[in-house]
């Protein structure tokens, strides 16, 4: 008689810009009228990271496999990868944005990590956009609020950056 197989471990799952990479420096190409998005995605090889994230990253990993979801668009898995491997993360697997999905990120990326939870359970999820944070937890999922890249990235408390927020929620971009 054979055992079944064991649970595989739970995930962390870590977003990626503002929580592991500084995406402060490239905003300015979305301030303008048209927005230059190819611009934009061009310099995210550049991002310096959020050492916060980054060191949590490597916490996390020592107990838990890692699992980094984006809403980086599909057609930057190369420049995310060699970001990633670049600045030393924990291997893990990457989900990103598919080619045309331009839901809301609170929409596209609580699509992306029932996909990953209907064959892997999740530990946590670490992510900085507060309507992310908001339905992933609506949908109960535990999550940390990154917070350390508000600075760059926000208006006042728990305000997203305008910028951002419009290329989160309505371009839906990133």
């Amino acid at each position: 008689m054979s055992t079944p197989d064991p649970e595989p471990p739970a995930l962390v799952v870590f977003d990626i810009d503002g929580v592991l990479a500084d995406v402060a420096h490239r905003l300015h190409h979305l301030e303008r009228r048209p927005k230059d998005w190819a611009a934009f995605f061009a310099a995210a090889g550049d991002d310096p990271v959020l050492r916060n994230g980054v060191d949590l990253a490597h916490e996390l990993a020592e107990s838990r496999p890692v699992l980094y979801l984006t809403g980086r668009p599909e057609w930057l898995r190369r420049t995310t990868e060699d970001w990633l491997a670049r600045h030393e993360l924990p291997a893990g697997g990457l989900v990103m944005r598919r080619h045309g999905d331009r839901r809301p990120a609170r929409v596209a990326k609580l699509e992306l990590l029932r996909e990953v939870a209907s064959r892997q359970p999740v530990h946590v999820v670490v992510d900085d956009d507060p309507a992310v944070v908001a339905g992933l937890r609506d949908a109960g999922f535990a999550v940390l609020h990154a917070t350390w890249a508000t600075t760059a990235r926000t208006t006042g408390p728990g305000e997203t950056q305008p910028t951002l927020w419009e290329a989160q929620e309505s371009d839906g971009r990133t």
